[in-house]
């Protein structure tokens, strides 16, 4: 096998509709296959301030329900609370629940996948109510399989 560390980039755009946890776990697993990526780490960023990335549980939607309803409680949409209002009822509350949470996530590759548990998915976490047009750049370092070693 090659020994070269080798460094790549993607931007991923993934539309989201509304607050929740969209899953892009196989997204990002169709990447590593398509760039025979074999071992290293991956660093997953969003590049917004009112969504964010979380590893959770993916075999059932009642905890993807039960995590968005948590947050809708712990941190309320109440243009009162808050002085920062003019873009929207809910857009002071992504900040805080982008706060909260993470914006980037590192997962270590091994044998052309990610070294996930079993029930672990990643998700892009949509904390606004309208729909948008999320950024969410994967960058890899480590050994990547060239065709001729296959």
């Amino acid at each position: 096998m090659n020994n070269n560390i080798k460094f790549l980039k993607k931007e991923l755009c993934i539309k989201t509709s509304g607050q929740f946890l969209y899953e892009i776990t196989n997204k990002i697993n169709d990447w590593l296959i398509k760039e025979n990526i074999h071992q290293g780490h991956l660093v997953v960023f969003i590049l917004h301030t009112s969504a964010s990335l979380i590893i959770q549980e993916n075999a059932s939607q009642d905890v993807l329900e039960d995590i968005n309803k948590f947050f809708s409680k712990l941190v309320p949409e109440n243009n009162y609370l808050y002085t920062h209002t003019i873009e929207g009822i809910d857009d002071m509350p992504a900040h805080i629940k982008s706060l909260l949470t993470q914006t980037s996530i590192t997962i270590p590759i091994q044998n052309n996948q990610m070294h996930l548990g079993t029930w672990q998915g990643i998700f892009l976490f949509e904390h606004r109510k309208s729909s948008f047009d999320r950024k969410i750049i994967l960058s890899f370092i480590g050994n990547i399989i060239n065709q001729k070693e296959k």
